[in-house]
């Protein structure tokens, strides 16, 4: 039986309904051609890729996808960091893997992520968002969008799917990752323990909707991402 929330999308890994017409997952490129037309199928229109344009490459074991396929999509870019900042260097080693760096990101880059709430303001269909676990990056902006819906209970046990979820990848990825492997099932909670008790200090400590205004998102533009989350 499918799980509630979990798309049917062929290839995707880590990917979920997150709140309202906007999905989340891992990187775009795991998807097969019959997994984009699944995305269609399901009413999205809209990509937004959280990753710098350097990470957008297909791997060897990627399956081969036509141009064809994503003809119906709008693929935006919108990176939520700057990876040769020098202060963002020193911080993320090696690289931002742990929502205790959540608030370092917003107070270096704001501009770029209140820009991906203005570039959900005005997508056009469903959304789906995305860096390359579907975890961090990605869960740094669902983090901030169920916070803005009124929905911050709702913010550690995303972050647990998404932290369980790229960690069942890694058991079966064909490219084993450089830095991370699959954890045990006593191993994976005590991280998901030590993730939530930095997303309760993270989301307690932060208003949303000011955080946006103060970084050039509008009232009406603030509204439309709300109204997206119904």
């Amino acid at each position: 039986m499918q799980e509630a929330g979990v798309p049917h999308w062929e290839g995707a890994v880590n990917a979920r309904l997150l709140i309202g017409d906007i999905y989340r997952m891992g990187r775009s490129e795991w998807l097969t051609e019959n997994g984009w037309r699944q995305v269609y199928r399901d009413g999205v229109r809209t990509v937004i890729d959280l990753r710098n344009p350097g990470e957008r490459k297909r791997r060897p074991t990627d399956p081969a996808v036509g141009d064809g396929a994503m003809a119906g999509f709008d693929v935006v870019t919108s990176p939520t960091e700057d990876p040769d900042n020098a202060e963002y260097q020193a911080l993320v080693q090696p690289y931002m893997n742990h929502p205790r760096l959540y608030a370092d990101i917003l107070r270096l880059f704001p501009g770029r992520v209140a820009a991906v709430f203005k570039e959900l303001a005005v997508a056009r269909g469903a959304v789906v968002i995305h860096c390359s676990a579907g975890r961090d990056r990605t869960g740094l902006v669902a983090s901030l969008l169920l916070a803005l819906a009124g929905q911050a209970e709702r913010v550690a046990r995303e972050d647990e799917l998404a932290s369980r979820g790229i960690n069942s990848w890694h058991l079966v990825a064909p490219v084993k990752h450089p830095y991370e492997h699959y954890l045990a099932e006593d191993e994976i909670a005590e991280i998901v323990a030590d993730r939530e008790q930095a997303l309760e200090v993270f989301v307690g400590g932060l208003d949303v909707r000011a955080f946006l205004l103060d970084n050039g998102v509008t009232t009406g533009e603030i509204d439309a991402v709300v109204a997206r989350c119904r």
